[in-house]
């Protein structure tokens, strides 16, 4: 009996597995590639512990998202609407909108880099083509089997960048030490904020809270309280996943760039740079892993985005609406821009991270607030323990945010 109890329970967690990995995918995103080279090559493995952290920050916040979902039915947009002002909704509103916008920018740029280093596609093309594929899986595909696709994505990706592991033979010695001992000082603060806004990405929590709604929870608290332990398990998997994958690219250009004191100033560069370094191998993966990263991340980005406009505004999530399909295409209107002006989009793509990072409070704040209404949330309000933890998140966020704004106003 225990055998199929133990059988009944893994296929039971098969089935509530992806959620997760969706987000997954939205924090391994060309804007993650951007800050985490930049880390990586300035750096060295210096700043592997912001990934650790920002990673057991994740896991907290992502399973009170998911929870929040769960509990009211209602995505983190929908639940902010109902519960506060309408000035102060307006004003969250227009801060998540605009952290989409960044998000965007990353998305689609890191799309069409990929699309140049394996094609040869010039920027606007390689953005349209990633547009194209991105409404594609939307529109064409059902729910599930678009979760299918991108953990495939997301798996093609980790055994790109393990394999590259493998091939530049990092020093083990220096990087273990590393993902768990903090060193930041005023040159490593900006790219610190910028590898932590895009681990912690805001419009990811927004993500998670609604696609949660895809397994059947039940009706009754017992029945939701009996299954969330598969949550938990989903979120955990899904974020440990993107710990390995955002350790290894920060890895990668440490045993590369950082070794062998190759400035790296774009995407591109660091492609060309890593090909003589590292072998015709390592570049191909490279632009490989980045253009799945591309596509992939843009989807879930696109559906985040659907979900906070249309949340906000009070209006239905319905793909046949035109507020629907203007959702899909609003926000990626600033990145052809970019694109069309020749801008750098390396420190474009670094600093539509810092916008992330500098938005979160905006989001943190309002979820810690409402986990924590026993009458919106019941029994899965938060305990002591997991508020607790969230505060001290939130403070280590806002913290952060002020002292970044202080060097980058002072110099100092």
């Amino acid at each position: 009996m225990v055998n199929i109890w133990e059988r009944f329970r893994f296929k039971t967690l098969l089935r509530f597995l992806g959620p997760g990995f969706l987000v997954t995918v939205g924090f391994i995103d060309p804007g993650n590639w951007a800050t985490n080279i930049e880390g990586g090559s300035r750096f060295g493995y210096s700043l592997l512990w912001v990934i650790t952290l920002s990673t057991i920050m994740l896991i907290v916040i992502q399973n009170m998202a998911a929870k929040l979902g769960i509990a009211t039915g209602k995505s983190l947009a929908v639940n902010i609407r109902d519960r506060f002002s309408r000035p102060v909704s307006a004003m969250l509103g227009l801060t998540i909108v605009l952290a989409c916008v960044a998000t965007d920018v990353a998305e689609l740029l890191g799309g069409a880099i990929g699309f140049n280093l394996l094609f040869g596609f010039p920027l606007w093309m390689g953005a349209l083509v990633t547009v194209g594929l991105e409404t594609f899986l939307i529109v064409s595909q059902r729910y599930h089997r678009l979760e299918i696709i991108i953990m495939g994505f997301l798996a093609i990706i980790a055994l790109c960048y393990l394999i590259e592991i493998y091939i530049v033979k990092p020093d083990w010695s220096a990087a273990l030490p590393a993902m768990v001992v903090p060193h930041l000082n005023r040159e490593s603060i900006y790219v610190a904020m910028a590898i932590l806004g895009a681990v912690v990405m805001p419009h990811n929590i927004f993500l998670h809270s609604n696609v949660i709604h895809s397994r059947e929870w039940g009706i009754s608290e017992e029945e939701k309280m009996s299954q969330l332990n598969y949550e938990k398990a989903d979120t955990l998997a899904a974020m440990i996943m993107g710990w390995v994958v955002n350790s290894a690219m920060i890895i990668v250009a440490a045993a590369v760039f950082a070794k062998n004191q190759a400035a790296v100033t774009s995407i591109e560069q660091a492609s060309a740079t890593l090909t003589p370094l590292a072998g015709p191998l390592a570049g191909f993966l490279f632009a490989l892993a980045l253009v799945f990263a591309g596509v992939g991340s843009s989807v879930t980005s696109s559906m985040a985005e659907v979900n906070v406009i249309t949340g906000f505004l009070g209006k239905p999530e319905d793909p046949r609406t035109l507020l629907y399909r203007f959702s899909v295409f609003a926000t990626a209107i600033p990145s052809f821009l970019i694109i069309v002006l020749s801008m750098d989009t390396y420190k474009i793509l670094i600093f539509s991270q810092v916008v992330l990072s500098l938005q979160l409070p905006f989001t943190l704040i309002p979820l810690l607030m409402l986990c924590r209404d026993k009458k919106r949330m019941g029994r899965f309000a938060s305990g002591p323990a997991e508020f607790a933890a969230a505060i001290v998140i939130s403070a280590i966020v806002i913290v952060l945010n002020i002292y970044l704004l202080y060097t980058t106003v002072t110099g100092a």
